[in-house]
């Protein structure tokens, strides 16, 4: 079974709440909600999310100073914003946004097809990531326990493993060169730097996964993309 990603919905009025996920609801995931900035960095600070969609306008704690604190936590910094808002102050606003570290900016009322697409980009490009550190963490537990690569004895069961591990990468690398064809042709220029940075992990991966086949003249002491 696929695990679901999870989705952090902040705003303070409830019926933006409950709009939000009617219109995520069909992209069947976790929806998590939070009334405030501080209820949102409470939630981050125990669950790994694929997107965060902030509304600018909230009492306290706004979405900007939020967002700022979202940066600057080593955990939470790479995870995309989507500012939501219902006022529209011109560029400069908009700009602020993007200064506080947002990969987009929708003014409400929005295209609920649009928003829902934006948000499935980027879930589609966690899931991604997800599968990639689970094909770096076996690599790592296999050089851990010295895995043998001399093709004899116990190297047949090695051999096996690693085809079956080249075979899932495969599989993970085919679906990133997929979603990155249709993030180019989308223009969204957020989401393509962040399939770029999926597909130099993937490749960094490639290479030491070859480095481990037998007669490539790789040892246990290759070094891997490193976790994140």
């Amino acid at each position: 079974m696929v695990p679901k990603a999870k989705i952090l919905l902040v705003d303070d009025r409830p019926e933006n709440l409950l709009a939000l996920e009617a219109i995520l609801s069909a992209l069947d995931q976790t929806l998590v909600r939070a009334s405030s900035g501080e209820e949102a960095l409470k939630a981050l600070l125990t669950d790994d999310f694929a997107v965060i969609l902030l509304d600018v306008q909230m009492p306290g704690m706004d979405g900007f100073e939020t967002a700022a604190h979202i940066k600057r936590r080593e955990r939470t910094r790479d995870i995309p914003i989507i500012f939501l808002t219902a006022i529209n102050h011109g560029p400069h606003h908009t700009f602020r946004g993007y200064a506080a570290g947002a990969v987009d900016y929708i003014s409400k009322p929005f295209d609920p097809w649009v928003l829902r697409a934006k948000v499935s980009v980027f879930v589609d490009l966690y899931m991604k990531n997800v599968q990639l550190r689970e094909q770096a963490g076996l690599l790592r537990l296999q050089l851990e326990q010295g895995l043998p690569t001399d093709g004899s004895g116990s190297g047949k069961e090695s051999a096996g493993l690693l085809a079956e591990l080249s075979a899932r990468l495969a599989a993970v690398e085919e679906q990133a060169e997929a979603l990155s064809k249709q993030l180019g042709e989308s223009g969204d220029a957020a989401a393509v730097a962040t399939a770029a940075h999926l597909e130099r992990k993937l490749t960094g991966l490639r290479r030491a996964l070859d480095a481990l086949e037998p007669g490539t003249g790789g040892d246990n002491g290759v070094r891997l993309p490193p976790a994140e």
